[in-house]
């Protein structure tokens, strides 16, 4: 699997809109994990953060983004959320979301460890407008490869990806761009052959590597687990 991400420059923290906990002891939440876009709705419209929805129009107000989900797909369905989260985004902002760009395959990150999530990369299809400028969107943000692997689609295509948003998150994952001293640890710490042997698997470098990856791979006390863990997972 090559994914070819692309290092990360300037881009913000992700825009978060309630709690975990909240989110997920929601009435409708595992109806809308599983598919029910009438459920994926009402969690939405319940949820969604007016002072966020502030930020977004602060932050860009004299631009019109797209709004592009990650369209996941779940072992029991397609997780709704996303697609309703960019929808009721698109209406308040009067912006537009974005239904062509679709993920290609399964990766079961709902309830897997991180391992898991490394090993296991979301792929994405579908045109991009060259030149448009995008605003990722998800359900959730964990270690963040997802919105990095679409960010990198976007870009790939010629589109702008200004920031991204999700209903909600780990609090210290809403960095996405890693850190220089992160790198530089991780690089210390594993040595150039990991990362050799990371880039032919995935096709990128630890650069590209979101801040909470790096920081789960750092936190791993030698390379040999790293990939050790990283094919069981995929054979797994």
């Amino acid at each position: 699997m090559t994914i070819g991400r692309i290092p990360w420059a300037d881009f913000p923290p992700v825009w978060i809109h309630a709690e975990e906990l909240t989110v997920k002891t929601h009435p409708d939440y595992k109806m809308a994990k599983t598919g029910d876009p009438d459920a994926a709705f009402r969690l939405v419209n319940d949820l969604i953060a007016m002072p966020v929805i502030t930020q977004l129009q602060d932050v860009f107000q004299d631009m019109t983004l797209v709004l592009v989900s990650a369209h996941a797909i779940e072992g029991a369905g397609v997780n709704a959320i996303p697609s309703a989260l960019a929808d009721v985004l698109a209406e308040r902002l009067r912006w537009r979301a974005e239904r062509a760009i679709v993920q290609t395959n399964i990766v079961g990150h709902t309830g897997a460890d991180g391992f898991t999530r490394l090993a296991r990369q979301a792929e994405f299809d579908g045109p991009v407008d060259q030149g448009e400028r995008y605003l990722l969107v998800d359900d959730f943000v964990g270690q963040g490869g997802t919105l990095a692997n679409l960010r990198a689609h976007v870009m790939r295509g010629g589109g702008r990806v200004l920031g991204a948003t999700v209903l909600t998150g780990k609090p210290y994952s809403a960095q996405l761009a890693l850190r220089s001293e992160t790198l530089a640890a991780l690089r210390s710490k594993h040595g150039t052959a990991l990362e050799i042997w990371w880039e032919q698997r995935f096709g990128f470098g630890f650069d590209c590597l979101t801040e909470s990856e790096a920081r789960y791979l750092l936190n791993t006390p030698h390379a040999d687990r790293v990939r050790n863990r990283i094919i069981a997972a995929v054979e797994g």
